[in-house]
């Protein structure tokens, strides 16, 4: 499903809106992270973030016991939406539930589990608060070296970048970075097709075609291996070029 209507090209926005922010929406896709997932809610909790905070918690159909733990823990919650999908359908259509639940002026991405680091999600928001851009991303590789970060990982994420620039003609550091903040109003101009991961490169590249900037700051990560739960892998690097030239060609 869909849900947010055209994009399109023209001049590059870098101002956002004179109307007042007050509430962040911090959305978060989940499947299969019972063990991590709490700890990873106490730490978003515990920043002190200059807006009101929502958190919106998309269950993924998961099938280790976080549905549950969601439902007892979690929903009903102040502040806090839980949504259900009946059944799996990747981590990108349960961005695309989440984006289309908050109701936050400021929309960004949090994984569920320990990669990175809650506490600098306010810097990340702070240039769109301070009107600097509508579209921040907290990169890997801005000024630091990612934590762990397996060669081919880091191979394909420096090849996905560089596709970025070449075909879209900005200079970016992290395409496919989770710490991705939105101005609301921005986000649901886009019009959002993925289902899996290739949700970095559909919204990256739509940002851009909509004539944005994406502004970086540095993110610190510490990656997971697949035995600790990690689940992209080389499918999702051809995914994710055939999404960046479907998007350049107008085709997706």
């Amino acid at each position: 499903m869909a849900l947010f209507a055209g994009t399109g090209g023209g001049t590059v926005h870098c101002s956002s809106s004179t109307a007042p922010v007050k509430k962040l929406s911090i959305v978060i896709p989940i499947y299969n992270e019972r063990e991590l997932l709490p700890k990873v809610l106490e730490r978003v909790r515990a920043v002190n973030y200059p807006l009101e905070l929502e958190l919106v918690l998309v269950d993924d159909q998961s099938t280790d016991g976080t549905r549950e733990w969601l439902r007892q823990h979690e929903a009903g919650k102040p502040g806090v939406r839980a949504v259900f999908h009946k059944r799996n359908v990747g981590k990108g259509g349960a961005l695309r539930t989440g984006f289309k639940h908050a109701t936050g002026d400021i929309i960004i991405v949090q994984d569920a589990d320990m990669e990175y680091e809650p506490s600098e999600i306010p810097s990340v928001i702070r240039p769109i608060l301070d009107g600097r851009c509508r579209v921040s991303y907290g990169s890997r590789f801005l000024g630091r070296m990612p934590t762990g970060m397996r060669i081919p990982n880091y191979v394909a994420n420096r090849l996905l970048t560089l596709m970025v620039v070449l075909l879209f003609g900005q200079v970016i550091t992290d395409e496919a970075t989770a710490y991705k903040a939105f101005e609301a109003k921005t986000l649901r101009k886009l019009h959002l097709k993925c289902k899996r991961f290739e949700f970095c490169p559909e919204v990256t590249a739509k940002v851009l075609l909509a004539g944005e900037r994406i502004h970086e700051v540095p993110a610190t990560y510490f990656a997971r291996t697949f035995e600790e739960g990690k689940k992209i892998g080389l499918r999702d690097f051809f995914e994710a070029v055939q999404t960046l030239v479907l998007c350049r060609l107008g085709m997706m």
